[in-house]
């Protein structure tokens, strides 16, 4: 892998569910031998992100589509951010194949 991706964890206020979603995605990483450059922040200040991939819960998934994004960056949508299994299932394919 030629360089980090970076990855945003994105909820209402950028404090309780993103930060607790990446720690469990540390936790995930670590196991599958990933390194990624990982932070979380607050939905108002997604549209000026720059990053590889947001992961966010489903419920703010319409907000992002009232925003501009940059059509480059991947989103990874979640029923349940805590969740090793449904990070493992929709996260892991998606860093594996911006890796490549």
């Amino acid at each position: 892998m030629s360089r980090k991706l970076k990855i945003y964890f994105i909820c209402g206020n950028g404090l309780g569910s993103s930060l607790a979603c990446q720690m469990v995605v540390e936790d995930v990483l670590s196991k599958e031998k990933i390194e990624a450059d990982l932070e979380h922040e607050s939905i108002s200040s997604a549209p000026g992100l720059r990053t590889d991939i947001i992961v966010s819960a489903e419920n703010f998934k319409m907000q992002f589509e009232k925003f501009e994004m940059d059509p480059e960056i991947h989103f990874v949508f979640l029923h349940n951010i805590v969740s090793e299994n449904e990070i493992k299932e929709k996260l892991i394919p998606v860093i594996r194949e911006l890796s490549e």
